[in-house]
């Protein structure tokens, strides 16, 4: 055992200074703040998470089952058509809302607290508002789809090599879209009782891009919470289709 004589005796800290290690003790067990001193921002609640809003659907099927390639058809053919289809429906949903989504209500293009930046033909970085961003989507896509040496439409006509590429492109913009409808325009959704084919075009959505991998996992994950309720399929004596 050590001889404690051997050690020299601590000194003894003044009350000033004993006064602030105390202090100091305290506020750093104690507090709750940020290091700028600003409490943490309590989450946002979600309606579109609510159990009364995810439960509403337009089907009662599983939406994997229209996604699976079939047997005779080819993949990029597939593709394509899935695409042009979402394209249409996810454009014709954003129309039902467009009147609220204005520069005045929506300044910047967001979802999740995640704002998006519009990236033109030169790679200029541009910061709009949520509808300049989306009409720049549409317009995007539209063009793609409807160009015959990107979606070929005639028999014979091989897709080009960039397809892949631009399919991913394009259901990452589209993926930005329907995550602002949630975000922003929720509320005028379910006013106008849409809600159950916003859960539906979503999760049918979803299920594509998972099953052909074509937007990475990292840029969903701002709606995973969303995905993982509406992807999982409801007991059937809790599914509320809603009949039209």
């Amino acid at each position: 055992m050590a001889d404690d004589s051997s050690m020299e005796p601590l000194a003894e800290p003044s009350g000033h200074d004993f006064s602030r290690s105390l202090l100091k003790t305290f506020f750093h067990r104690k507090s709750k703040t940020k290091p700028n001193g600003k409490k943490p921002p309590t989450e946002e609640k979600k309606q579109y998470l609510e159990a009364e809003c995810t439960k509403v659907r337009v089907v009662d099927f599983d939406l994997k089952e229209l996604v699976v390639l079939p047997r005779e058809i080819d993949l990029n053919e597939w593709l394509a058509s899935n695409t042009t289809t979402f394209f249409n429906l996810i454009n014709l949903q954003y129309s039902t809302i467009s009147e609220f989504c204005t520069g005045d209500t929506c300044q910047a293009m967001t979802a999740c607290n995640t704002v998006y930046y519009w990236y033109d033909e030169k790679g200029k970085k541009t910061k709009c508002t949520a509808p300049q961003y989306v009409d720049f989507v549409m317009s995007l896509v539209q063009k793609l789809v409807t160009d015959e040496d990107i979606f070929p439409t005639k028999y014979g006509k091989e897709f080009p090599t960039a397809f892949e590429a631009l399919q991913r492109k394009i259901c990452r913009y589209l993926f930005h879209v329907l995550g602002h409808i949630y975000w922003a325009h929720y509320r005028e959704t379910v006013a106008m009782d849409l809600h159950g084919h916003l859960n539906t075009l979503y999760t049918h959505f979803i299920v594509f891009i998972r099953e052909f991998n074509l937007v990475d996992p990292k840029e969903t994950s701002i709606m995973d919470d969303l995905s993982e309720v509406l992807c999982t399929p409801l007991p059937p004596t809790e599914n509320h289709v809603t009949e039209r």
